[in-house]
């Protein structure tokens, strides 16, 4: 009758929404975990960002078996606000630029006293841990061109000095400003030289290749310095700030992800500064794609 088929029909809706709570906890349950493991890798917006990114995102994939989100071309100081505010779990900053940029304290020329410092702070204060140096320093390169190097045996910043009085010099914008800049370098050095042209970086290299300049500031991991025969002097008297490249990573993400941490520690020391070059090089002059790039250094490198 109408009561049994009531009494039939409420058991029956009972079910399924038992079996339909069931499924909503499951699928809840599941898209938790699924937002649990899953990690987000950060750059800024330059070339040798997206490579260390991509290499630091492959390796935590390979190591961890977590799918790794890329959140690239992240520019100023927008990679650390990311990192603070968990929206990335980890990307690569320079120990110079975690000191002033972000710390706001002075420039120290000790290298390690500057990752010293960062490591203490950056745990202090927000929760964030800088891992183990990838192995080159990104600060300002001196350069002179290979066959001047050569011939008058130029090792040094001091060796070049004897002949600044006879060279011009090219420097950027950015060089010519800032604290750790110019005005210190000449006065460190004690540098005079007959000219001294302000332009842009991009345009130096050109000028230092076809002899325009003599001497010219760039940035010791582009890949223009093995391109064009380049050589660096040794900045013999400690003025440029250090800018080792370390991955840095939201404690709770290593915390979570214990095996996070250990691939990370893979990446120790593991790409030196002629490296660095090379695949800035390929990048930029060779336009070949930053993932292929990173999946073949890993590789030959025995990380993958």
């Amino acid at each position: 009758g109408v009561r049994g088929w009531l009494r039939k029909s409420t058991v029956g809706w009972a079910v399924l929404l038992l079996a339909g709570g069931a499924a909503l906890w499951s699928s809840v349950a599941i898209f938790s975990a699924g937002t649990q493991t899953r990690l987000a890798v950060g750059s800024k917006d330059f070339t040798e960002q997206l490579i260390v990114g991509e290499i630091v995102a492959q390796v935590i994939e390979s190591r961890t078996g977590v799918s790794v989100r890329r959140r690239f071309d992240l520019g100023g100081n927008l990679a650390h606000e990311a990192l603070v505010a968990g929206e990335i779990d980890a990307y690569v900053e320079y120990t110079g630029t975690g000191l002033t940029a972000i710390l706001k304290e002075p420039p120290l020329s000790d290298a390690a006293q500057v990752y010293r410092r960062v490591k203490q702070e950056y745990d202090s204060r927000f929760g964030l841990e800088w891992t183990e140096p990838l192995g080159f320093n990104n600060t300002f390169a001196i350069l002179v061109r290979g066959e001047d190097a050569r011939r008058l045996k130029l090792k040094t910043i001091t060796d070049a000095a004897r002949y600044a009085p006879q060279w011009r010099a090219g420097f950027g914008q950015d060089f010519m400003s800032r604290p750790d800049g110019y005005a210190g370098f000449a006065r460190i050095y004690g540098l005079k030289f007959i000219e001294l042209r302000e332009m842009d970086l991009s345009l130096t290299y050109r000028a230092l290749v076809e002899r325009q300049v003599d001497l010219i500031a760039g940035n010791s991991t582009d890949g223009l310095i093995a391109r064009h025969d380049l050589v660096q002097l040794e900045d013999d008297r400690g003025y440029f700030p250090p800018y080792d490249a370390v991955p840095v990573a939201r404690r709770e993400a290593l915390e979570r992800h214990p095996a996070m941490r250990e691939a990370l520690k893979t990446l120790a020391g593991a790409i030196s500064v002629a490296e660095m070059r090379q695949l800035n090089y390929r990048a930029d002059g060779e336009r070949r794609p930053v993932p292929e790039l990173a999946r073949e250094f890993l590789r030959k490198k025995g990380l993958l």
